[in-house]
């Protein structure tokens, strides 16, 4: 199985792009999330890659962010969502705006991408539910790629040896931000918020 390419990008037409590495080219679809911060053509582009084998085809999947490849995967074991949601859904959305769709439970939210229902959304919402509870503290790294606060992701950590879900500390530290307010104050505030 291929996890990763790492090569020159040779063309790009959404949202596919062929990636030359040892001299073979290999065609790879991402969401346009990922396409959207690819290289000009001729420059090198890393990717992490999911492969899809069928009897009559062998995909391969690129995604800028682990988060988001791990997503793509959770997506997937979904009954009725397959590759082209997948990239729809991340095409629509980021990781972190998804789960938080998940969180709420906003079927709104996840209707507006396109091939998505109702059904198919509030399926998405219920299934969901459960793994992101099990992997949302390893693809959503407050302090990562979103470029929260080290003051955050340390109230963050604080919460989850508290005994805290990763998702209920996500909706509990909210909209907190500003560099006026240190770990400690993320802190109380998100206990006063439970304690409600």
């Amino acid at each position: 199985m291929i996890g990763s390419i790492r090569g020159r990008v040779i063309s790009k037409q959404p949202p596919a792009l062929v990636i030359e590495c040892g001299g073979i080219g290999y065609e790879v679809e991402t969401p346009m999330s990922t396409f959207f911060s690819l290289p000009a053509v001729g420059k090198d582009v890393f990717l992490s890659i999911h492969m899809v084998v069928r009897e009559d085809a062998q995909n391969l999947y690129g995604f800028a962010t682990e988060q988001e490849r791990a997503l793509f995967r959770q997506l997937l074991k979904i009954s009725g969502v397959g590759a082209r949601m997948g990239l729809a859904i991340l095409s629509g959305m980021s990781v972190t705006e998804f789960h938080r769709c998940v969180e709420y439970e906003d079927a709104a939210m996840l209707v507006k991408v396109p091939g998505v229902g109702k059904k198919t959304a509030e399926r998405l919402i219920i299934e969901m539910r459960d793994r992101i509870d099990r992997t949302v503290a390893t693809t959503i790294n407050v302090a990562g790629a979103e470029g929260a606060s080290d003051a955050r992701s340390e109230a963050f950590n604080a919460l989850l040896s508290l005994g805290y879900k990763p998702v209920e500390i996500t909706r509990l530290l909210g909209k907190l931000e500003g560099d006026s307010l240190t770990a400690e104050d993320m802190i109380r505030q998100a206990l006063r918020r439970a304690a409600k």
